[in-house]
């Protein structure tokens, strides 16, 4: 009986999550999606979130923000040194896994803080963010993200609940060709401006200008309702995504869940040969697996 209760608890959190806004997945893809995976979590973020649970938050609501966003001259001007060293990039060597499938259409990021890991490189090159943002406990992770004129991201659910994101623009086309859409409502960067949304929406970004878009991307610790539930997210955020670490270069900590993506990098090069060769049987081997699994979670 117990265990049916959990499976049936799992399914309505899959549910939820699926449902939840107004733009979502198609239902299989979603069943298959990383949010399925982790929605129990992120339906406990979401019942004692401490701010509106909306696609997005007023910035106002963030009052610490404004000591980042009123630094954005200094901010931009260290972005835009790393731009010219070609240190702001893809990953050298599929080391980042919660990014990874945005590099191939353009996108790119310099790690300037990430939860309790270390990045020696950000310290070096960008030492007044750094600094900045070292005295901001509520900002969890941070990177310079850049999106070149054609670049795009697809849709997408970030993993995490626990966190919301913050968009400040540094040095952006200023035009409405060059945005970011969440749960269907569209904004477009502006310099010196900033933006927080919930990432665990349906999201998707293009750049259809011919400028680069360069703007500071911080994960904020989302604000619980209840002390013990803020307590909660502050652990999962240093024990998880400290694991999730991906280096600027060979001198900055990797987390461990980086270390393993590296091996199923390597696994999908072979899922995809195996896909381009039989497409069908792909499929039926795929699902054969999906349903085995939910049986023995069932049935034994």
């Amino acid at each position: 009986m117990i265990k049916w209760i959990i499976v049936a608890a799992y399914l309505g959190a899959i549910l939820y999550v699926h449902f939840r806004g107004k733009v979502r997945l198609p239902f299989m893809r979603q069943l298959l999606d990383h949010s399925a995976l982790v929605a129990p979590f992120n339906c406990f973020m979401y019942i004692f979130s401490g701010v509106p649970r909306t696609p997005y938050i007023p910035v106002e609501r963030f009052p610490d923000l404004e000591k980042i966003r009123s630094a954005w001259p200094q901010i931009r001007d260290e972005g835009l040194a790393l731009i010219a060293m070609r240190k702001i990039k893809a990953a050298d060597k599929n080391d980042d896994a919660g990014f990874n499938s945005f590099f191939k259409y353009g996108w790119k990021r310099f790690y300037l803080k990430w939860y309790e890991a270390q990045h020696p490189s950000a310290e070096v090159l960008c030492p007044n963010t750094v600094a900045l943002l070292r005295d901001m406990p509520s900002v969890k992770a941070a990177m310079f993200a850049e999106l070149p004129p054609g670049g795009k991201l697809n849709p997408h659910r970030d993993p995490f609940a626990g966190s919301l994101r913050y968009h400040l623009g540094l040095a952006t086309p200023n035009d409405d060709r060059c945005f970011i859409e969440v749960d269907g409502e569209r904004h477009s960067w502006r310099d010196g401006q900033g933006v927080v949304f919930d990432e665990t929406y349906l999201h998707w970004a293009e750049n259809k200008s011919e400028t680069d878009r360069l703007i500071l991307f911080c994960d904020i610790e989302r604000p619980m309702r209840y002390r013990w539930a803020a307590a909660v997210n502050h652990w999962l955020g240093r024990k998880v995504m400290t694991a999730a670490s991906s280096p600027n270069d060979e001198n900055d900590q990797t987390g461990m869940i980086n270390k393993l993506f590296r091996f199923v990098w390597l696994g999908g090069q072979y899922r995809r040969r195996f896909k381009a060769w039989n497409k069908n049987l792909y499929y039926v081997t795929k699902f054969g697996l999906i349903i085995g699994g939910v049986a023995l979670i069932v049935f034994i």
